[in-house]
């Protein structure tokens, strides 16, 4: 069964934009947590956990060259920072959610009573990493960068046999990405292949946020994260991150694209009143080519089709050719339902659309 709370769920992923200042992390979480109000969205802020001295082998922890290394050390925050920031998501009312990277910081997970738990796509064949987030149960969502078909298959068959929540994202691991590298087809390939499942799209490109989310939607994609930061403090801003009015703007993508995608397509949609009456004023009416006695009964010899449509009139799509007429019709007058005897005068319904449809 897919899980209510990943539909339309929007991740905010602040990994270590905080750059291990409280007060700036704080600073993002009241900044964003303005914008899903305003746009009243179903969000999430999510944090990347690190049990940084044991993540980090001890003869590394002083290393300057290695990127991932130097940026980990020098982002740490204390657990009793995430707390405080845990809280804020908390108390904006957005949904709270981490990405774990070792097993203490699943441990820090389940502490904290986080909402939804994230793996990263470097982490979908770190089985002990996994068998460990699911031991709590919590709903979790995994993105597929860099994956192999059978990836994918194996972690949500793990999760489904286990009864709990999942989400896949598809997802390209290029940081930032360009237009031609999104893929977006792969969106229609997971919808197809999960059907149990709420498929997202997670999202790294710089040139526009707008197209992508639009056409993810379309796609079925029901998720969608984004790395998020704010210019403050001089703190350069990767160009695979979104600001503020960015993700203002990606919102206002994702209604719209709702508003053009319409009702869910799983059966065929009913027209509305306006467009039915439209194309009604674009109906040829039945009329007399000539002047029939009532009883006669008539062939397409004794009439001819033109616009406009009148109220009572039969139209082009219910001549058939044998109706009756039941009172003498005069050559170019419209044919009534009324003045006819035919199949369609026995449905009430129909006769009733006729006399009111029309000029």
């Amino acid at each position: 069964m897919k899980f209510k709370l990943f539909e339309h769920l929007f991740v905010l992923e602040l990994a270590n934009n905080h750059w291990g200042d409280l007060q700036r992390g704080l600073k993002i979480i009241d900044d964003y947590a303005a914008v899903v109000r305003f746009n009243d969205v179903k969000a999430s802020i999510k944090f990347q956990f690190r049990d940084v001295d044991t993540f980090i082998h001890s003869e590394y922890l002083d290393n300057s060259e290695l990127r991932y290394v130097d940026k980990t050390r020098r982002t740490k925050l204390t657990w009793d920072d995430f707390k405080i920031m845990i809280d804020a998501v908390k108390g904006s009312g957005m949904i709270t959610m981490s990405t774990p990277f070792d097993e203490n910081s699943v441990a820090k997970c389940d502490d904290f009573n986080l909402d939804i738990i994230k793996i990263a796509s470097s982490d979908i064949k770190d089985w002990f990493l996994i068998e460990a987030i699911a031991e709590l149960k919590k709903p979790v969502i995994a993105s597929s960068g860099g994956s192999s078909l059978k990836d994918l298959d194996d972690l949500v068959n793990f999760f489904s046999k286990r009864n709990i929540p999942f989400a896949l994202n598809h997802c390209v691991s290029l940081y930032p990405s360009e237009d031609n590298a999104l893929e977006l087809n792969q969106i229609d390939f997971l919808v197809d292949r999960y059907p149990d499942i709420y498929i997202g799209f997670s999202t790294h490109e710089y040139s526009s946020w707008d197209y992508s989310i639009m056409m993810a939607y379309a796609k079925g994609a029901r998720t969608f994260e984004r790395h998020i930061d704010i210019d403050h403090d001089g703190i350069p801003v990767s160009p695979y991150c979104s600001l503020p009015e960015q993700i203002d703007r990606w919102f206002k993508s994702y209604k719209k694209a709702q508003e053009m995608c319409g009702s869910p397509g799983v059966e065929k949609r009913i027209p509305s009143k306006a467009e039915v009456e439209y194309l009604e004023a674009l109906v040829r009416g039945v009329y007399a080519k000539r002047d029939l006695p009532a009883g006669h009964i008539l062939t397409e010899d004794d009439v001819y089709l033109a616009i406009p449509l009148h109220k009572g009139q039969i139209s082009c799509r219910e001549f058939r050719r044998g109706e009756i007429v039941t009172s003498d019709t005069k050559a170019d007058q419209a044919i009534s339902i009324l003045s006819i005897n035919s199949p369609y005068s026995s449905d009430s319904e129909l006769v009733k659309n006729i006399l009111d449809r029309g000029v």
